[in-house]
């Protein structure tokens, strides 16, 4: 009713004017304004506009202006339009319709506004750090810094599902960097930084709970001279790809290929149904898109196709977009590959922005469960690759316990990449209010740290999806995503390395190269000496907490591939670890095979349990070491393994054969 009355107070004012084209060309010029110009000059462009656009267009454009600082500049206003319900069913996509419809006059103005409030945050003068663009060299508030995780897996809800239904979890739910993710790490920064990214490195000597061996490690702490208040997201050119096969109909807490790996045609679905948590999940995400951030959508399961074209937020009838989704219902078959090039083409045109101003990415929701065309992860990993190539980035979404993570964690390893899981759509949607602005802003690509050290070689890499592309000399990181600080602590800012000690040469020179958004290059060079020092020696508390998550993945990953042999080819569990070996990083991990998409039943060996509970107790003394009570969540899972089996207590927290640094 407002906007109706808007318009014709609008229409009544213009004609009750007599054009003077001087005044014309004179407001054209006003409205232009350049980024040097200052807002001050708003008070004539006011005073033009009120005789010609009425009072309550004034008052407009009072609102948009009122909250800039008179220092700060400004942009040309964007425009536009009246917002378009531009969404297409299959079978008016297959015909060659449209659906395109304008918003009738009784929209009102609330709804304006909303997504007003998108192009209101294009007005906000921030500093962008862009490219070799230094920040000042004061010192840095811990409260107002940011920090790096890497790319890959953002979580392991997917691992802990599993649990939680009564599941032996699939292989690659747990990976390194997704379990970091979930903790904040003190990264060892001695001094400040003055550039976009600063590593810093923390060393340990610690004995491993099982064997009692000394082992060396190096942390690298991810840490960037950005302020948060300096960063801010690119604007999206965005594509939602929404898996809508019939693996989706199948109820969250369920192995869908339980029978022996066949396609089931479903029958329906419920309302926990995976399709329904995509749905919400989606519809949570589009409360993150701005008004200037363009936006398309994607379904698929046979074939392809494009549900949404790619158009302003602020041209969009969000309501009715979010009704579309949530109506969306699964069948068919699933080719992954269908919907990846829908939305490579959909992007195509936006090849080439400036990255510092723009980022293209696709969000591909899936339980990654293809059964028809290209269903090898080589062709899809081909596809993100190539996107990358032209910088489309690619962020992958699983969702259900049976997500086959494997298939989409090789993807992932593709620079600008990153997957997260859904546990519920709640969950999903307050870890997108936390971090879904750094979710599609990578900042840091091809890291590579070169370690020149005659006394050491790198052995194993911990927190980085590349760790098979890593040698005994070079550590890579495909790419760096900003990341979270709290009281000097950066949520996933760490990669840990595992040093062979191959002489008593303790020197390390460690150079490390990157490149940022636009492609220019950045080095740096330190030299530190690994001190010789007892077991037990940890420079700080970052360093401490990696080793610990580093070992606690080794081991659950050795369980669960021990045990799921068992269960798939029969006989007894055969428990790669002990206190010979200690514990380490699986060297085979089995891939691509028909058993890790079907549902084993949680079980735990009578030598699993017996490792379980020794690494309990080392767990609950390092969690008071640490201090990090967050740490808990962990202990309760292994509890929940062990299935509430008692173990003796021990005086201090370690039993009389337990080696540990503390005693040994």
């Amino acid at each position: 009713m407002l906007k109706k009355t808007f318009t014709e107070r609008y229409e009544r004012d213009l004609k009750s004017i007599t054009v003077n084209e001087n005044l014309k060309q004179q407001i054209a010029s006003q409205l232009q304004v350049e980024q040097d110009v200052p807002v001050k000059q708003k008070a004539p462009l006011l005073t033009l506009m009120r005789p010609l656009l009425g009072v309550a267009a004034t008052a407009l454009v009072i609102v948009l202006v009122v909250g800039i600082d008179a220092e700060q500049n400004v942009s040309v206003l964007p425009s536009y339009g009246e917002q378009v319900d531009d969404w297409m069913s299959r079978e008016t996509a297959e015909s060659g319709g449209g659906s395109g419809r304008a918003l009738s006059n009784s929209s009102g103005l609330g709804s304006g506004l909303s997504s007003m409030g998108g192009f209101l945050d294009s007005f906000s003068a921030t500093t962008s750090l862009g490219s070799g663009s230094a920040l000042s060299n004061e010192a840095i508030v811990e409260s107002d810094s940011i920090g790096f995780s890497v790319g890959g897996s953002k979580d392991v809800d997917s691992f802990r599902t599993n649990i939680e239904n009564g599941y032996l979890p699939l292989i690659d739910s747990i990976t390194y960097e997704g379990l970091f993710y979930e903790y904040f790490f003190e990264t060892g920064a001695a001094k400040e930084c003055d550039e976009l990214f600063c590593p810093s490195y923390a060393q340990a000597v610690s004995r491993d709970p099982l064997s009692g061996e000394e082992e060396y490690y190096l942390a690298v702490g991810l840490n960037s001279g950005m302020k948060e208040s300096d960063f801010e997201r690119k604007k999206l050119n965005l594509v939602i790809v929404m898996d809508i096969s019939g693996s989706m109909s199948s109820p969250f807490d369920q192995y869908y290929y339980d029978a022996h790996g066949n396609y089931i045609e479903a029958e329906g679905y419920t309302s926990d149904s995976k399709m329904q948590v995509a749905n919400e999940s989606v519809v949570g995400l589009l409360d993150h898109l701005n008004a200037d951030d363009r936006l398309g959508v994607v379904l698929f399961n046979n074939g392809a196709h494009v549900a949404k074209t790619v158009r302003y937020i602020g041209e969009t009838d969000m309501e009715a977009l979010q009704g579309h989704i949530l109506d969306i219902s699964p069948d068919g078959g699933t080719d992954m590959s269908e919907g990846m090039e829908a939305a490579s083409d959909l992007l195509a045109e936006f090849e080439g922005v400036d990255a510092d101003e723009y980022e293209n990415r696709i969000i591909f929701i899936t339980d990654a469960m293809p059964n028809s065309g290209e269903t090898s992860k080589g062709g899809l990993f081909d596809m993100v690759e190539d996107n990358a190539d032209d910088g489309i980035y690619t962020t992958f979404i699983g969702v259900g316990v049976d997500f086959q993570a494997e298939l989409v964690e090789s993807m992932t390893k593709v620079r600008g990449a990153n997957y997260y899981s859904v546990h519920s759509s709640s969950e999903f949607n307050e870890r997108m209010d936390e971090g879904f602005e750094y979710m599609v802003t990578p900042l840091v690509f091809d890291l590579e740290l070169t370690l020149e050290a005659e006394g050491y070689d790198i052995e194993n890499v911990y927190g980085s999806p590349e760790a098979d592309k890593s040698t005994g000399e070079i550590l890579y990181v495909n790419t760096l995503f900003p990341s979270k600080t709290e009281g000097g602590e950066t949520r996933g800012g760490l990669v840990l390395l595992k040093l062979t000690k191959t002489s008593e040469n303790g020197e390390i020179r460690l150079s490390a190269k990157y490149e940022d958004r636009t492609g220019d290059t950045f080095s740096h060079s330190s030299e530190i000496e690994f001190e010789d020092v007892e077991a037990g020696s940890y420079d700080n508390m970052g360093i401490r907490k990696g080793i610990l998550l580093s070992r606690y993945v080794d081991l659950i990953k050795n369980w669960i591939i021990d045990e799921r042999g068992a269960v798939v080819y029969g006989g007894e569990v055969e428990v790669s670890l002990d206190d010979e070996v200690g514990i380490i990083a699986p060297d085979d991990i089995p891939t691509g095979s028909q058993w890790e998409q079907t549902s084993v039943p949680l079980s735990v060996s009578g030598g699993y349990q017996e490792i379980f509970e020794l690494f309990s107790e080392y767990l609950q003394w390092e969690i008071e070491e640490i201090g990090d009570e967050e740490l808990e969540q962990e202990l309760e899972l292994l509890d929940l393994l062990l299935d509430d089996v008692e173990y003796d207590e021990v005086e201090d927290g370690v039993s009389g054969n337990f080696f540990d640094d503390w005693d040994f």
